[in-house]
């Protein structure tokens, strides 16, 4: 059976879940090839150093980051945006409350429940 998520996924209903101190994210969208999730931050929250074996685009939808990619460094803001290969270390630090929009290939299913 594929993994998919509903064709029309509607902000207010969509769960969220508390990743960490500050943190929470809401699926909005998946298949076996892509998912989509939106990521709140409080300020000062933070995206711990972590790698895993998918590609990773993200989207500053609002706020300000810190992002760092392997050794690299750089304070995103609204509309910027970075992309991380498989397995390579990345976090942020929340600068100013916000929102990151990240996509996933293929789905992230350690984020779907059982």
């Amino acid at each position: 059976m594929a993994t998919k998520s509903k064709t029309f996924i509607l902000e207010g209903q969509a769960a969220w879940e508390q990743t960490g101190e500050g943190v929470r994210r809401q699926i909005m969208g998946y298949s076996e090839q892509l998912m989509l999730v939106k990521v709140e931050f409080q300020q000062g929250s933070v995206g711990a150093m972590h790698e895993h074996p998918h590609a990773q685009a993200s989207y500053v939808a609002s706020g300000k980051f810190e992002v760092q990619i392997g050794e690299a460094k750089q304070t995103l803001a609204c509309g910027d945006g970075f992309f991380v290969e498989p397995n390579v270390p990345h976090g942020v630090r929340c600068l100013e409350a916000g929102v990151l929009v990240d996509t996933f290939t293929p789905v992230r299913r350690d984020f779907l429940k059982a």
